[in-house]
């Protein structure tokens, strides 16, 4: 079984910055339809940032102008940088993609998988 596993979050100050990263657990073929996602205490999950079909990105409109969401294809690794960061994006941030990958017995597999998440905190 594969995973996404984040990391890059962490206590910053309001206007700070954080990169946060995305990989998988293990090798795998493909990565796509990649996002982040993030839940607040109380609070419902929401959408943060994807990428289209076509390649452009989405964001929220709480983010705009703030977060960049990026890809490194050859290393199958999703970004976002937060910049100016507010009090209100404190959250668990989660990543969310597509893979595609083979099994030790060399089947293919195609899911849709989610990292554990990663804590943003941000102080006045």
């Amino acid at each position: 079984q594969v995973q996404l596993v984040e990391s890059g979050g962490g206590l910053v100050q309001v206007g700070g910055s954080l990169r946060l990263s995305c990989a998988a657990s293990r090798s795998i073929s493909r990565i796509s339809a990649e996002a982040w996602y993030r839940q607040a205490p109380g609070k419902e999950r929401e959408l943060v940032a994807a990428f289209t079909s076509t390649g452009s990105a989405n964001y929220a409109d709480s983010v705009k102008g703030r977060f960049t969401i990026s890809r490194d294809t050859a290393k199958k690794m999703v970004y976002l940088q937060m910049n100016n960061l507010k009090p209100e994006d404190a959250a668990v941030y989660y990543c969310k993609a597509e893979l595609l990958y083979y099994t030790d017995e060399g089947n293919p597999v195609v899911g849709v998988f989610w990292g554990q998440g990663t804590q943003v905190t941000v102080s006045p």
